[in-house]
């Protein structure tokens, strides 16, 4: 393990030591007192909402060996009954906690794998994390800790492991400049450039610029893209002659392309070039969107000089993070796909589809809304409905302003289709428990602060 010490924060954060030992070693960090272990150091971080810096003396009563805040005045009582503790203060924690985790970064010399995307960033996280997981001790990104506060704490986690994975989420220019930097990733993951967003950005060529400030924090950039979108696509047509991008794909010609795909319900099966050999991946999880990012691990896993075994090892043994695609079966025998973490066009496009082809009795969409789509929000709410109707689901329920544009989009391209627009998640829930029966197939989706997640607990 590569240490750092109070001494390396005061210096990283130019911070004052309050209390405490500059010799103190701190190897696990925290922001959260509800979870605080007996050891941790603390930081504090001053969110919209609520100010973690007020917390320092329940963390310290909670075991914290070590507080880190900012706009805190401790009054002499206070550093006496915490003199066995070490209370550091610095200007601005977060700014810290930045310079602290790229510090951190900076002492390993292994693999890190970076990913983002408009969609399907935390799956191929996934599948990327258990192919290198069977060479490499590995650490990666819990749950969707892909923001400004998660990627750093994730980073402050590394002790002996040999490689890290590691995803980067955006909603504006610069976020992703920020992430990187701190990461310092040796090899990046572009998965695709969609909509989601597009509110904020204004335009899918906008968000492929943000996308791409991901190259900023690499020495030597070494990029994985999906040559099937039409603008990552053109991007490595205009750079491939300078810059090593290695390509994976279906339809478009190239480095790892999938054949002879088979796909079922719960899995898919393909044939890939390795080593001038055809290789037979199998995906345990159904859907075309899959297919992508299992071809993605396995550009990885050849760049990282992972034997063709242990590729095809770590893919079959995938465990995807909670709420996508998770597919089990309800206690009145209907089935229940719950992809309810988060929405975007696109990715209610691929998970629409694989609703329809499934071999379920009857199926059914419950759909909410997609945020920050801006001026494009009917537009991309509507094409979900025409997705729908394409793909011919036999009941769509709604929650949600715009979602009631799905339910125009489906209802233009089929009149008869089989809609409700219910008032809020109650109502929807309350339909649903009338309404599934065994061998029906449910798909929940809609963005996260819908909390459509909460229905699939219900249910």
């Amino acid at each position: 393990m590569k240490e750092i010490k109070v001494k390396d924060i005061l210096k990283l954060t130019n911070g004052n030591l309050i209390t405490g030992n500059e010799e103190l070693l701190c190897e696990n960090f925290s922001k959260d007192t509800r979870t605080i272990q007996k050891g941790d150091v603390y930081i504090g971080i001053k969110g919209a909402k609520f100010d973690g810096n007020q917390f320092w003396k329940e963390a310290l009563d909670k075991g914290a060996s070590c507080v880190i805040i900012q706009d805190v005045d401790i009054s002499s009582e206070k550093k006496e009954k915490y003199s066995n503790k070490t209370i550091v203060k610095v200007e601005n924690t977060l700014e810290g906690l930045y310079k602290i985790a790229q510090y951190k970064r900076s002492l390993y010399n292994i693999p890190v794998i970076a990913i983002t995307g408009s969609v399907g960033k935390t799956s191929t996280k996934d599948l990327i994390s258990s192919v290198v997981q069977t060479q490499y001790k590995t650490l990666k990104t819990e749950g969707n800790y892909n923001n400004n506060i998660g990627l750093p704490f994730t980073i402050l986690k590394l002790k002996d492991h040999e490689a890290m994975v590691i995803e980067m989420g955006m909603n504006h220019f610069g976020e992703i400049s920020l992430l990187t930097n701190i990461a310092q990733p040796t090899i990046s993951v572009i998965t695709n450039i969609g909509t989601s967003h597009i509110g904020n950005l204004g335009s899918r060529e906008n968000i492929l610029k943000a996308k791409l400030e991901i190259l900023e924090g690499m020495k030597e950039p070494k990029i994985i893209m999906n040559n099937d979108n039409d603008l990552l696509h053109k991007w490595y047509e205009e750079n491939k002659n300078h810059l090593e991008i290695h390509t994976y794909g279906i339809e478009n010609n190239s480095e790892f392309l999938a054949k002879d795909i088979m796909s079922q319900e719960d899995s898919s099966i393909f044939k890939v070039n390795i080593n001038k050999e055809n290789v037979e991946i199998k995906v345990p999880v159904g859907g075309k969107h899959f297919v992508y990012n299992a071809l993605c691990a396995v550009v990885v896993g050849k760049l990282l000089g992972i034997d063709t075994k242990k590729i095809q090892k770590g893919i079959s043994e995938l465990e995807l993070t909670k709420k996508r695609m998770e597919i089990r079966q309800l206690e009145n025998g209907a089935i229940l796909i719950n992809d309810s973490y988060n929405a975007s066009f696109e990715s209610m496009k691929s998970s629409i589809e694989y609703l329809g082809n499934h071999t379920g009795k009857r199926k059914i969409a419950a759909l909410g809304d997609m945020f920050e789509l801006g001026e494009y929000s009917e537009e991309l709410h509507k094409k979900v409905g025409r997705e729908v109707a394409k793909n011919n689901i036999d009941l769509l329920l709604c929650v949600g302003n715009d979602a009631r544009y799905i339910i125009e989009g489906a209802k233009e391209m089929n009149k008869n289709i089989n809609t409700q627009l219910l008032e809020n998640n109650e109502k929807l829930l309350e339909k649903l428990r009338i309404e599934l029966k065994k061998g029906d197939v449910l798909l929940v989706k809609a963005s996260n602060a819908t909390k459509f997640y909460e229905i699939c607990q219900k249910l």
